[in-house]
């Protein structure tokens, strides 16, 4: 059955998203568009940052083409300088400042070396930051920074990081497995996501497996679970062990090879997505050869994902479809979109009553 393609559904603006990593933002203002939004985010004079709209109230000059000067944030075209509430608290040549010389401003917070921008209008929720477990802890390697602009609607995004399938031939040269292609994908679901996953049994390792360890002639078992969390977060734990081992979660954590692969998407515009990735790994701790191997293969992976969301966005808008037919591995990620559908609506109905 035929299916309309729509990039009209707008986005959950009740949320936190990554903006920025925060090694990106230095002493120069830092310009970046989400949810269609034009946003600018600045160090204040006591290092924390601020984010504004990126446009000042006066000739609409992008504050962006500014700098960090005189306490705040001062536009580069008549000097006015904002702080990050967005009050006006200098004007070059008058004292007098107008009730209406402010910007919108946008909580900001650092967490995970990336800064998250609130996007909703009321007080933002900090239980909606995403939780990235092993962080920060003991016997987890990370690997950070990763960023890609990639051409493509958010939406085509999720359902291509909540399909298992495509893994084994899109990446047939990184994470693909071509012994996966016949076993079935299971879907669970709460409140918060869902998860797709899928043990493959007695396999050979992946291309990717066979660089992270040496198995020899052994084959594995591995566990893949495509994990979804609302509003635009993807979380792949990824267990690799020789076959037939218990699979206790010690056997998990240290038997084999154990990953946690985060994706942030933030979405730029109807047709583009901002993609933030960072890496955690229970095994090679502190070998920066094999990171190096590792940070390539992660983002020839992530491209080649970036060149099918592009092409796919291009064949939707020319011919108004989103698909002719529909498969049975389409269920998890129509589970997420419909996920997201009922949190838009429930949001646009509460800014109705409003």
């Amino acid at each position: 059955m035929s299916i309309e393609a729509d990039f009209t559904q707008g986005f959950v603006r009740n949320h936190w998203y990554a903006a920025a990593w925060v090694a990106e933002l230095g002493e120069r203002p830092f310009p970046r568009t989400i949810l269609e939004d034009r946003i600018v985010l600045f160090r204040q004079p006591d290092g924390t940052l601020g984010a504004l709209e990126d446009r000042c109230p006066h000739r609409l000059a992008p504050l962006s083409m500014g700098e960090c000067a005189d306490g705040g944030l001062r536009c580069g075209y008549h000097g006015m300088v904002f702080d990050a509430t967005g009050k006006c608290i200098g004007i070059p040549g008058q004292d007098i400042i107008p009730p209406t010389a402010k910007v919108r401003a946008y909580p900001v917070v650092e967490k995970y070396g990336l800064a998250w921008v609130w996007t909703g209008l009321g007080a933002p929720d900090h239980g909606k930051l995403p939780q990235v477990p092993g962080y920060g802890e003991a016997g987890w390697s990370i690997l950070d920074g990763g960023y890609q602009h990639h051409a493509g609607n958010y939406r085509i995004e999720i359902e291509n990081l909540m399909d298992p399938a495509h893994t084994t031939f899109l990446h047939k040269e990184t994470i693909g497995n071509r012994a996966a292609k016949d076993v079935p994908v299971k879907t669970t679901q709460d409140d918060k996501g869902l998860s797709a996953f899928r043990w493959i049994e007695n396999v050979p390792p992946s291309p990717l497996d066979q660089k992270s360890r040496d198995f020899g002639d052994t084959r594995v078992d591995r566990r893949i679970a495509f994990n979804f969390e609302l509003p635009a977060t993807s979380f792949v734990d990824i267990a690799v062990i020789p076959s037939g081992m218990e699979r206790s979660e010690e056997n998990l954590m240290h038997g084999g090879l154990r990953t946690f692969s985060y994706k942030f998407l933030t979405p730029e515009t109807a047709g583009s997505t901002h993609f933030f990735w960072l890496h955690l790994r229970s095994f090679r701790q502190g070998d920066s050869d094999f990171e190096a191997v590792l940070r390539a293969s992660l983002e020839k992976t992530f491209t080649e994902d970036n060149e099918m969301v592009a092409a796919i966005q291009k064949e939707q808008e020319a011919t108004g479809l989103r698909q002719r037919t529909a498969l049975a591995i389409d269920r998890a990620p129509i589970m997420a979109l419909r996920m997201i559908d009922r949190l838009i609506a429930a949001e646009n109905t509460v800014g109705e009553a409003a």
